[in-house]
C-alpha cells in the first residue's frame, strides 16, 4: 500500500481525574499522607547528596512528580528520583524526554529556543521519535510519531511508559496494525529508555525506520569532543554534493567546527565529553539501535547552535515485522565526571 499525505490535525487525549473526598477527623488526610511522603523523600533525598558533598542548593530542588502542565497549556510527566534528586520531564505530545538532570542539576537534554511547545508542531529537541519513517521519503518527514498524543499507560514516581495507536491521522499516511510502547525510566545515575514496536496485525508484515533525534547540551562547542568507534568508519556526509558522499572518519575524538549531518552505520557507542561542565554522557545503546547520526545547524544563532549537539541513536536499515513480532530499541544515558 502506497503511502499518502494527509493535512489532518492531530488528535487529542481525554484525561479523567479522581475526586477527593473528605475523611474523617481521626485518620489522616489525603493531603496529610502526600504531605509526609513529599517530606520524607526530601529528607532521603538531602541525605543522599549530603553524603556526596552536593551541597544544600541541590537538596532544595523541587521533588515534585507526577503529571503537570507548561505554560502554553501541553502536559508532561515529571520523573524524580527520591534519593539522588536526579528528574527527568517527558511530555505526552510527541511523546518526548525533554530534560534529564543529574543529582548536581546538571541538564543534558536539550530544548532549541526556537522550539514550539504550545503543540502547533513537533518540539524541536529531545529525545524526538522519528518513527515509521527518518528522514524524507513516501509519508511526511520523519514519520508521525513526534506530532501526535501518546497515551501515558503506567506512571510511578521514576517511570513512566507511553503508548501510541493508530488513528484516523496516522492511517491516513500509514495504514498499518502497530502498537508502540514507549518506557522512559529513572535510576539515581542514569536514565533508560525502551521503544518497543509491535505488528498487531493478523497476517501482513510492515516496514519501518526507527531514531531519536537526540538533542543534547553542550556548555559550548568548543568545549565538546565527540568519542566512540568513530575512527577508521565509513559515513555519509550529507552536506558534500547533491546526494552526499561517502567518507572515512580519521579522528578518534569528533568536534564540530562547521555545520554536520553525518551518518555513521555500525557506530552506536558515543560519548559525549564537555570539558565546560566537567562531565561525561555516555550514550550507551543496549538493543535495537545500530546506527549514529551527528547533526548540528553550525552557525544558527535561531537555533542555538552553540548550546547543544544532535548525537542521534538510529536504526537505519529498514526493519520487517511479521505479524504479532515486536523490536524493540533500547537507549540508556550515564553521565560521569570526566
Amino acid at each position: 500500500m502506497k503511502f499518502s499525505l494527509a493535512a489532518i490535525a492531530a488528535s487529542s487525549l481525554l484525561y479523567s481525574t479522581s475526586a477527593f473526598h473528605i475523611q474523617a477527623p481521626s485518620k489522616p488526610s489525603s493531603l496529610v499522607l502526600n504531605a509526609s511522603k513529599a517530606a520524607k523523600k526530601k529528607v532521603s533525598r538531602t541525605k543522599w547528596l549530603e553524603a556526596r558533598g552536593y551541597g544544600d542548593a541541590v537538596a532544595a530542588a523541587s521533588s515534585e512528580s507526577g503529571m503537570m502542565k507548561n505554560d502554553e497549556g501541553l502536559d508532561f510527566v515529571k520523573l524524580v528520583h527520591p534519593e539522588s534528586g536526579a528528574s527527568a520531564e517527558v511530555y505526552l505530545f510527541g511523546g518526548v524526554v525533554t530534560s534529564y538532570k543529574d543529582g548536581e542539576g546538571t541538564e543534558f537534554i536539550a530544548v532549541r529556543p526556537d522550539a514550539k511547545m504550545d503543540g502547533s508542531k513537533p518540539i524541536s529537541g529531545g529525545l524526538s521519535h522519528c518513527w515509521p519513517q527518518f528522514g524524507p521519503g513516501e509519508i511526511q518527514q520523519h514519520g508521525f510519531a513526534r506530532n501526535v498524543m501518546w497515551e501515558v499507560t503506567e506512571s510511578t514516581d521514576t517511570t513512566v511508559t507511553m503508548q501510541m495507536k493508530p488513528s484516523d491521522y496516522t492511517k491516513e499516511m500509514w495504514d498499518k496494525e502497530f502498537l508502540c510502547n514507549f518506557s522512559v525510566s529513572l535510576e539515581a545515575g542514569e536514565l533508560k529508555t525502551v521503544m518497543d514496536v509491535k505488528n498487531e496485525g493478523a497476517e501482513d508484515s510492515f516496514d519501518f525506520q526507527a531514531a531519536l533525534h537526540s538533542y543534547f547540551t553542550t556548555s559550548s562547542l568548543e568545549n565538546l569532543e565527540i568519542t566512540g568507534s568513530f575512527e577508521g568508519k565509513e559515513f555519509l556526509n550529507k552536506l558534500v554534493g547533491d546526494e552526499g558522499e561517502m567518507q572515512t572518519e580519521d579522528r578518534s575524538a569528533i568536534t564540530i567546527t562547521e555545520e554536520y549531518d553525518r551518518v555513521y552505520k555500525g557506530v552506536n557507542d558515543p560519548v559525549l565529553k564537555d570539558s565546560g561542565t566537567g562531565k561525561a554522557l555516555n550514550i550507551m545503546n543496549q538493543a535495537g539501535w545500530e546506527d549514529t547520526v551527528l547533526w548540528n545547524p553550525y552557525g544558527s544563532e535561531a537555533m542555538g547552535f552553540d548550546s547543544f549537539v544532535c548525537v542521534e541513536s538510529v536504526k537505519f536499515d529498514p526493519v520487517t515485522l511479521d505479524a504479532g513480532q515486536s523490536w524493540e530499541g533500547v537507549l540508556v544515558l550515564k553521565p560521569e565526571a570526566l
